[in-house]
């Protein structure tokens, strides 16, 4: 029998190992996009899918807080170039800028679509489940099911922020307000579903924009 937290936990772990195995992936770069996809898809469908609920209290909002959050993704960059050069966002403790994917993959369209579903469609779904329905409610009270979805805790929301926010480097100035903004928004809601919809909207623009752009650096 699963422990409870399975569910919330397992997705994003695989998420993490598979980024922490990515240097050491022994073929063609590209085929890396295809399995990360198949491997995330299969452990959110075999752990989570009993937690996974897809209804939305206040799907136009949530779609309007997905566009803004990609705005403000993009907007120090675009308004202020270099910007990211910054010591504040480029040091030992934050890594610097760059993309994850090797220079010689980004020219397939196979890599650039796959890289865009799993932006856009699995991790909405396994870091909400991980930051905003599990951790929110374990810092309320480990017993974390005896927490109802969107609990109001100020400590709560910051401490998941923040450390949202570690999980973006460089990007971390911006990782912080998204974390603000998406905890406040599942107390607001109380639904997984708005945050998976929000969060994916947010992250398809930026994977359009990313492409459209050329900027890699934003698939971090």
């Amino acid at each position: 029998m699963h422990h409870p937290a399975t569910p919330y936990v397992a997705p994003f772990a695989a998420f993490l190992l598979l980024l922490a195995l990515a240097p050491y992936w022994p073929w063609d770069p590209r085929l890396e996009q295809y399995f990360r996809v198949v491997i995330l898809a299969a452990v959110i469908w075999f752990f989570s899918r009993s937690v996974l609920d897809f209804r939305c209290a206040a799907p136009l909002q949530s779609i309007a807080v997905g566009i803004g959050i990609w705005l403000l993704w993009i907007a120090p960059d675009t308004l202020f170039p270099g910007y990211r050069q910054h010591w504040l966002f480029t040091n030992s403790i934050t890594g610097k800028v760059s993309s994850s994917i090797p220079p010689e993959a980004l020219g397939a369209t196979g890599v650039l679509v796959f890289r865009t579903l799993r932006a856009a469609l699995l991790v909405p779904i396994l870091e909400e489940l991980f930051w905003r329905g599990w951790l929110m409610r374990w810092l309320i009270n480990p017993d974390f099911e005896k927490v109802k979805l969107g609990t109001y805790s100020l400590s709560a929301v910051l401490i998941t922020a923040v450390l949202f926010a570690s999980e973006h480097g460089p990007f971390w100035e911006v990782g912080l307000l998204t974390g603000l903004i998406w905890g406040f928004w599942m107390v607001k809601t109380k639904r997984l579903g708005d945050l998976f919809l929000s969060h994916a909207v947010a992250n398809l623009c930026l994977s359009l924009f990313t492409i459209y752009t050329g900027r890699w650096e934003y698939w971090m």
